[in-house]
């Protein structure tokens, strides 16, 4: 198992299904999309709508897409028709 990346921080936390242990299965608070105690993630860091996260029960590390606010696909919409120097 990975140790915790050094920019995990209790403050800053996500409510995010963990991809590999899923550890919220079966949890009804998790179910009903609530803020859950026990099934939450740290959220190393963030560009735009692109959660960087790290589950602490199993330590896995992965990339989340949320499609809220400024979506890096958007922005790559919005970019590539500009001419590039």
């Amino acid at each position: 198992m990975l140790p915790l990346d050094p920019q995990a921080d209790i403050g800053r936390r996500a409510w995010v299904p963990c991809p590999r242990c899923a550890d919220s299965n079966g949890c009804a608070t998790c179910a009903e999309r609530r803020t859950c105690a026990e099934h939450w993630r740290y959220l190393l860091s963030n560009s735009g709508s692109l959660l960087h996260l790290q589950c602490p029960s199993c330590a896995h590390v992965w990339d989340h897409e949320t499609g809220f606010g400024a979506t890096r696909s958007g922005w790559r919409r919005t970019t590539s028709g500009l001419p590039h120097s």
